[in-house]
């Protein structure tokens, strides 16, 4: 009934405007039919009032103006009925629709074409050609290690945990990396009060029957339509607790890439989005994890369950400046960078000299301290001297580097007076196994032991 009474209003001035449109064009034409002379006074007569042929024009003008508003009733009626069969076509196509922004994307998607790719390069050059990218477009500095770090890591797992000092580009790097592979990466801004997975992925509005979808979530829905490298930053992830908000992803990424599939719905909708199935979402297998993490008062300890799943990275000082040469970036896909990776671990495997210095360590701490790893620690040190040897370094740096971050820091939790025995007696034990001025990082990091123990 509303809508039929403002419907009626509506002709009912269009047909008053119509009208007077009418009259002003009868007058029109009778004034210049009974006009001899284009002065008002030859029709009026010499004493007429009105003699300038200025306000005959106006007198026109006038009369044309129920003209101008039939024109503009006309403009503003088609503009509002056109609104309004768009806008009840929309409700019609939105009506049933829960994940609007996901039904968005695909049919944003639909006739979207894919990026072109070039995928023509080895690991090694991937590093050098990021260093300079970073250093040259963006002014960022970083040094070989801490690239080479940075890709062989992201080859290993699809979490990585980047952790140092405040200020010496742990989310620039992420971001950058992103950028340098022309997709830029999504960055999410953890909060303190995220404790389940409806914080990081969203959850269903009972009320308005509507899904309120996360940015996480969007953003690993467009990746399912494309073969980018995407890269989602977790911006402060240790400021909540990462075992809780993320607990969903830590499982999933034990399973085959088939079966990461997150459960999204108890049932199904015929308008569910096109990627669904059966009310579930299969995480991408081109999407990567990486959480910045600080450690001061104001944060949570990383629990070993997220640190035994990720790769570590520590930014722990600035590089200084240097010249770079200048580079444009690297578009590769997702499933190149997958290839490269897979056909490094093959050609640079660890050697087997290098199993048994480890598994000589492993023995040690578990006989002297109860302390050990896991297969998928193993696995992550076959695959992370491999790759670190791709990007162009050596594989007694990349034991340095893993055995101290993934293998050494288990020891933390140690009595301190045990623990400052534990700092000499590996550090003789590297003595035994390695040259003594070699494995810089594992040897500071047993001297930060003691001092703890002190």
């Amino acid at each position: 009934m509303k809508k039929k009474k403002k419907g009626f209003s509506y002709y009912r001035l269009f047909l008053i405007l119509g009208v007077l449109a009418l009259i002003s064009v009868i007058l029109i034409l009778t004034v210049i039919k009974i006009s001899d002379s284009k002065n008002l006074s030859d029709v009026f007569g010499k004493e007429a009032l009105v003699k300038s042929e200025t306000v005959y024009l106006v007198v026109i003008l006038a009369l044309l103006l129920p003209m101008v508003l039939i024109g503009l009733t006309i403009a503003i009626g088609g503009a509002k009925v056109g609104f309004t069969l768009f806008k009840e076509k929309t409700d019609e196509e939105e009506e049933g629709v829960r994940f609007r922004a996901l039904v968005g994307l695909d049919r944003e998607m639909a006739d979207a074409e894919p990026p072109t790719y070039y995928n023509n390069r080895n690991l090694a050059l991937l590093c050098e050609d990021f260093r300079n990218f970073a250093a040259s477009k963006l002014k960022l500095y970083y040094d070989p290690e801490d690239i080479r770090r940075f890709v062989a890591g992201f080859a290993v797992s699809r979490l990585m945990v980047m952790q140092g000092l405040s200020g010496t580009g742990k989310t620039s790097l992420a971001t950058a990396f992103g950028e340098y592979l022309g997709h830029s990466s999504t960055v999410i801004s953890v909060q303190p009060m995220w404790k389940e997975r409806s914080d990081v992925i969203g959850y269903f509005n009972e009320f308005t029957k509507q899904f309120s979808e996360s940015v996480l979530l969007k953003t690993l829905y467009e990746a399912s339509y494309s073969d980018e490298v995407c890269i989602v930053v977790l911006d402060e992830m240790n400021i909540a607790r990462v075992e809780y908000y993320f607990a969903d992803f830590l499982s999933l990424m034990e399973l085959n890439e088939d079966s990461r599939f997150l459960e999204m719905t108890s049932d199904v909708w015929p308008k569910d989005p096109s990627h669904f199935k059966g009310g579930r979402f299969r995480i991408p297998d081109n999407v990567w994890f990486i959480g910045t993490a600080n450690n001061d008062d104001s944060t949570f300890a990383i629990s070993d369950k997220v640190y035994d799943r990720a790769m570590i990275v520590n930014l722990d000082r600035k590089a200084r400046p240097f010249h770079a040469s200048p580079s444009e970036g690297f578009r590769m896909s997702a499933s190149f960078f997958k290839q490269i990776t897979e056909d490094a671990k093959r050609t640079f495997e660890m050697t087997s000299r290098a199993r048994r210095k480890v598994a000589e360590i492993d023995r040690f701490m578990t006989e002297k301290y109860h302390v050990t790893y896991g297969n998928r620690i193993r696995r992550q040190m076959e695959e992370y001297v491999a790759l670190y040897i791709a990007c162009g370094g050596t594989e007694e740096e990349a034991l340095d580097d893993f055995l101290m971050k993934k293998v050494f820091r288990k020891l933390e939790g140690q009595n301190p007076v045990v623990l400052a025995k534990i700092g000499i007696a590996l550090e003789e034990k590297l003595n035994e196994l390695f040259r003594e001025d070699s494995m810089p990082l594992c040897r500071n990091y047993l001297q930060y032991l003691r001092q703890l123990a002190s």
